[in-house]
């Protein structure tokens, strides 16, 4: 029993890492598949099936409208299909389509007008912002803020922040005209501004100073995700647990600052796609299931429920993100190809919708290859930290 009780043990926390994923995912793609199925019932939808995952059903029921609610083997996304759909990417059945009669065509989901289409297929994204929204202001309401000022306690030698000028008491008052109001919203700042050059503002002696400075670029380990590329500046805050303030927020504050967290999440996202375009950032950064796994596992096992329940927000935020590029199989293609329809009155033909869905859906198990790749090079990297 003896030997048996570390390998029990250590068998239940690699069972975290799973069940972590599972939670996490399952939420985020409930909502977001949601989303679609609500607005489109609210539409005059036909739905044949609400699934979570893909491939072999494992369990399902119908509900009293007829539609088959069910969980499949592979775990790693969802989709709604609506009367007309071929498959699960809502690519039209043309061969169904001439056979049907009057009463399906009113339900189908290719023969509402161009408003209801594009509210459906942006109701899925949507779905995802309000969930974070919810989950950051639900977290802020409960728990309140710990703030600490932005001010300084030490500059580093040898950092950017020594060569611009930074002394011990500044206070940063804002960064680049944007107002800081922690010591921890300045760190969120310059970590995502690597190789930028910032305008800060600081408070000094009584009067306003101005300071420019470039954050370097380091690489450092974050779990879960192995090396990451962030800036840094060499700024110390104070580590007296006496300058830290609790602050608790009321149900409004909450949710703007639900609202202000969400819109942080899409920045941040949005300035590394920027700097990833322009080869400023490393495309290793990408991560795929198993990072995504790796990460849930981490939260779960350190922060508890309450942490989890935060990551959920942040992968909500990525997940509806990525849903409105504008690649066809995804639902900002979609949203596309009916901007088209909008502008010539009429839709693309099925030929140039087929090409379409073909281009989106190589580019998407193109970018899943190399984000699950990534994460099989970072998975590799830290079993050999480990060793050592």
């Amino acid at each position: 029993m003896e030997a048996f009780g570390p390998s029990l043990a250590k068998i239940v926390g690699m069972l975290i890492y799973p069940a972590a994923f599972l939670f996490v995912l399952t939420i985020v793609v409930f909502v977001h598949e949601f989303g679609h199925f609500w607005i489109g019932r609210l539409c005059g939808v036909g739905v044949k099936a609400f699934s979570i995952g893909f491939g072999r059903e494992l369990f399902g029921w119908y509900d009293r409208h007829g539609t088959r609610w069910k969980v499949s083997a592979i775990p790693l996304g969802g989709y709604v299909k609506f009367v007309g759909d071929m498959n699960a990417a809502s690519v039209p059945d043309g061969e169904a389509d001439a056979s049907m009669s009057p009463a399906e065509r009113a339900v189908s989901f290719h023969h509402q007008v161009l408003w209801k289409r594009a509210a459906i297929v942006a109701a899925g994204p949507i779905a995802n912002f309000i969930l974070a929204i919810v989950v950051f202001a639900g977290l802020t309401y409960v728990n309140g803020r710990a703030v600490l000022p932005a001010r300084i306690e030490a500059v580093q030698p040898g950092t950017p922040a020594e060569a611009a000028g930074f002394q011990p008491g500044d206070l940063i008052v804002s960064i680049d005209g944007r107002p800081i109001a922690s010591f921890s919203e300045m760190q969120r700042f310059v970590s995502t501004s690597g190789g930028d050059r910032l305008q800060f503002v600081v408070e000094r002696s009584g009067r306003r100073v101005t300071i420019e400075a470039t954050p370097a670029v380091r690489e450092v380990e974050v779990p879960g995700f192995g090396k990451q590329r962030i800036g840094q500046l060499g700024l110390q805050g104070s580590r007296n647990p006496a300058d830290m303030t609790h602050v608790s927020y009321g149900f409004v504050d909450s949710v703007g600052a639900g609202v202000s967290e969400t819109w942080n999440v899409v920045d941040r996202t949005m300035n590394y796609l920027g700097k990833l375009v322009t080869g400023r950032e490393s495309p290793q950064q990408l991560s795929g299931p198993i990072g995504i796994m790796r990460v849930s596992g981490d939260v779960a096992a350190v922060g508890g429920i309450g942490s989890l329940i935060g990551l959920i927000a942040i992968l909500s935020v990525s997940i509806g993100l990525l849903n409105l590029f504008p690649v066809p199989l995804l639902d900002g293609g979609h949203l596309l190809f009916y901007a088209v329809e909008a502008v010539r009155g009429r839709p693309l033909s099925d030929r140039a919708q087929e090409i379409g869905f073909r281009i989106g859906l190589a580019l998407v198990v193109m970018l899943m290859l190399f984000a699950t790749w990534n994460d099989i090079v970072h998975l590799g990297a830290s079993f050999s930290s480990r060793g050592t």
